[in-house]
């Protein structure tokens, strides 16, 4: 099974250079890896929504629990193999609420555990924990409560 092709973090490659996070132009996602190459890590913000991609290979149908242990907290999210457009294969992706407590932990340092994917050491970073705070206040406000039709009338 290949890895799916994707953009490669900015910078140049060097292989002595720290993985670290960086942001996208947009603001919307943060990606962490070696300058010049593909991440293994990325966050999205999609209205409200925070998604997590480990960029490692994954069988078709598969589903697993990431298992983040940091010094924000634990959280076992649970990923699917899911298919990225435009690339090839199945990569790890799973979704959470940016307002959910447990979405501190992606802001410090932890180490991810994935069944086929190891286990990988991710620094905390600030374009990370910026796209979690800005994802939170972009998430859609709850509904008002609905009105009877009788209180409508009155």
């Amino acid at each position: 099974m290949t890895l799916p092709e994707g953009e490669a973090l900015p910078g140049v490659r060097d292989s002595a250079a720290p993985a670290s996070w960086a942001s996208s132009v947009d603001g919307l996602s943060a990606r962490f890896g070696h300058p010049g190459e593909q991440p293994l890590v990325s966050v999205a913000c999609r209205q409200g929504v925070l998604v997590v991609t480990r960029h490692a290979a994954a069988p078709i149908g598969a589903q697993a629990l990431f298992a983040l242990v940091g010094s924000e907290g634990i959280m076992r999210l649970p990923v699917d193999a899911t298919a990225v457009p435009g690339q090839r294969g199945y990569i790890w992706q799973g979704t959470m609420a940016a307002d959910d407590t447990r979405a501190k932990v992606l802001g410090g340092s932890y180490t991810g555990t994935l069944p086929g994917a190891g286990m990988i050491k991710v620094s905390g970073g600030g374009p990370v924990r910026d796209l979690v705070a800005r994802c939170r206040r972009s998430a859609p406000t709850d509904a008002p409560e609905p009105v009877a039709p009788a209180q409508a009338m009155e």
